[in-house]
This record gives structure tokens, C-alpha cells and sequence, in this order.
């Protein structure tokens, strides 16, 4: 299973991520959130990285060109959509994760977005950090991948993956200490949590 940590915005986070056993980190490309980093700093972070390590870039309605110029700017693995984007010939042979808010017709919204995985957040989604759960059964029956967001911590992850099954698990608010700055014991805890369920 999947377990990434988003909101990634300095090497010693990204680093702790590493090694308490992440799958991906998430590197947030939306200017207007308090956890926005430039593709320049990304890559510089991302150079120190294990290879194992999925590197995913989440953008918010942002051009196919843009995204792409920083794909490989940053050295991404992973492009995750969280805003109104439609499906485009230019994401062709991309990594592409598809962010949907828990208030829409899921299973329609899936079957129009080819996607390797659909992540499905809290209904205010605010790309990156709301720290608020919401009704986990909204996520049964789906089709594709399933990556579970929305107000995760070591409290709650086990439950949440008992009761959705997902293809991945996906945090960021709570477990930091501020904004763009986590919690290094928060990580590791929901990391281990998340990764106990699956023993």
C-alpha cells in the first residue's frame, strides 16, 4: 500500500519521510497554499531522496505545459490533479493521480478521468491540508485505485483502512508542527500506524 506524506517543503522533512519507510512524498506546486514550493527547491530536495521514493507534484489547475516543464524540472515521479483539469493528450504516458472531493459523484467523476489512481479528499478540499475527515463510506464500491486523504493522523489511519481498503493513504495537516513544517514524531507514528494494519 501506499503511504505518502504531503506538503513537503524542506530536505530534513522529506528525509524523515525516507526513512520511517514513505512510499511518496508530495511536493505542493500551488502558489496560493501556505505549503507551495518552487520546482528549483523540489529538485534540490529531491536529489538527496532514496530511489525508491515516489516523488508526486500536486497542481491545482494549472496548464499541461506548466506542468510538465516542472515535472522535469523537479524530477517528479507523479503529477496529482486536484482542480478542474479534464483529461488531455498531453498527460499521455505521465503518472497521472486524480484528486476528487468527497461531495462529488464519485464513481462518474472516476469513469471520466483515466487516472493510474483517484484520490479522494474531504469535501472542502483546499489541496493540501484541510486536517478534517469525512463519511469514509462515500469511498466503498469504487472503482481503480483509491488513495484515502483528508484529515489522517496515527489516530485514525487504521480504521480508515480497515473500512475502505484503499490503494494508498495520503496525509499532510496533522501531522505537522506549522504549516509546511511536520512533526517528525507525528510522521513516524502515522507512517508505522498505517503500515501495522497491513501486517
Amino acid at each position: 500500500m501506499v503511504v505518502k506524506i504531503c506538503g513537503i517543503t524542506n530536505r530534513e522533512d522529506a528525509m524523515v519521510c525516507a526513512e520511517s519507510g514513505a512510499s511518496a512524498i508530495g511536493f505542493n506546486f500551488y502558489a496560493k497554499s501556505p505549503r507551495y514550493i518552487s520546482a528549483r527547491d523540489a529538485a534540490e530536495i529531491a536529489r538527496d531522496l532514496p530511489a525508491g521514493l515516489l516523488k508526486v507534484g500536486v497542481f491545482v489547475d494549472e496548464t499541461p505545459d506548466n506542468i510538465l516543464r516542472i515535472r522535469d524540472k523537479a524530477n517528479l515521479d507523479i503529477v496529482q490533479l486536484h482542480g478542474d483539469e479534464r483529461p488531455d493528450p498531453a498527460f499521455e504516458g505521465l503518472r497521472v493521480w486524480k484528486a476528487f472531493p468527497a461531495s462529488v459523484e464519485l464513481s462518474k467523476a472516476i469513469a471520466e478521468w483515466p487516472a493510474e489512481a483517484y484520490l479522494i479528499d474531504t469535501p472542502t478540499i483546499t489541496h493540501g491540508g484541510s486536517g478534517k475527515t469525512f463519511n469514509w463510506s462515500r469511498a466503498h464500491g469504487l472503482p481503480g485505485r483509491l488513495i484515502l486523504a483528508g484529515g489522517l493522523d496515527a489516530g485514525n489511519v487504521r480504521a480508515a483502512i480497515r473500512e475502505v481498503r484503499p490503494w494508498g493513504v495520503d496525509a499532510c495537516s496533522r501531522l505537522e508542527s506549522a504549516p509546511g513544517k511536520k512533526d517528525h514524531e507525528k510522521v513516524r507514528q502515522f507512517i508505522a500506524a498505517a503500515q501495522s494494519e497491513l501486517l
